[in-house]
């Protein structure tokens, strides 16, 4: 059975209905992650506050205090669905905002592999779909990865890669998504206050309640 689309186009625009939209993630998220997937009424602010981010709504993102001139960070415990709802967002988002996700740990493995390159790629984001020619990636769980060596030489290789999309975003308005189970102290303690102070500039926090229970079981 096809999805109903969440919006109308009127005059050239799309008008997304939030109730449409909330069903339409409910059977997007079956098609990709099993028919056992399903939303959560305590999150319908989270993911309201999400879609408004990635259609652009600027008027409701005002209202809420949502900066279109960053990233997203998305905050919760383990097992509360952070992954799989900005897996499901990049529908929303418009082609030249849109984003890949990937997994910092990966990200410390490939340092392991290939060395210092590996943060001139995620930190520059080169060839990628918005301006300037740079990648929007979202770096899913902050904090999981280890500190990788690379010829004896061990590298935060995380930590890196947020200096260098911080000055992405000064120099050319490329944004940066992230999730994480951390709070802002023990994240401050994994990468530093240097990456920290940057971190308030780099993003939206939008958080889940942090006593939810594990959605997955």
């Amino acid at each position: 059975m096809k999805t109903e689309l969440p919006f109308e186009i009127i005059d050239g625009f799309k008008l997304y209905n939030f109730k449409k939209s909330w069903y339409y993630l409910q059977e997007l998220g079956k098609q990709k992650f099993g028919q056992k997937f399903k939303l959560h009424p305590e999150d319908k602010m989270i993911i309201y506050k999400l879609m408004i981010y990635f259609i652009r709504d600027e008027e409701n993102c005002a209202k809420y205090g949502i900066d279109l001139e960053k990233g997203i960070l998305l905050n919760g415990p383990v097992g509360c669905g952070k992954t799989s709802l900005m897996t499901l967002m990049r529908s929303f988002a418009y082609p030249d905002h849109n984003y890949i996700i990937k997994s910092t740990r990966d990200i410390s493995s490939e340092f392991n592999q290939e060395g210092y390159p590996i943060i001139q790629k995620y930190g520059k984001g080169q060839d990628g779909v918005r301006r300037g020619g740079n990648k929007i990636y979202c770096f899913d769980d902050l904090g999981v990865e280890n500190n990788m060596k690379y010829f004896g030489n061990e590298c935060n290789t995380v930590a890196e890669i947020l200096l260098q999309r911080y000055e992405l975003q000064i120099m050319e308005g490329t944004v940066t998504h992230a999730t994480t189970n951390l709070n802002s102290n023990e994240l401050e303690e994994l990468y530093g206050n240097r990456v920290r102070s940057r971190l308030r500039s780099m993003f939206n926090l939008i958080a889940f309640n942090q006593t939810i229970s594990d959605k997955r079981s």
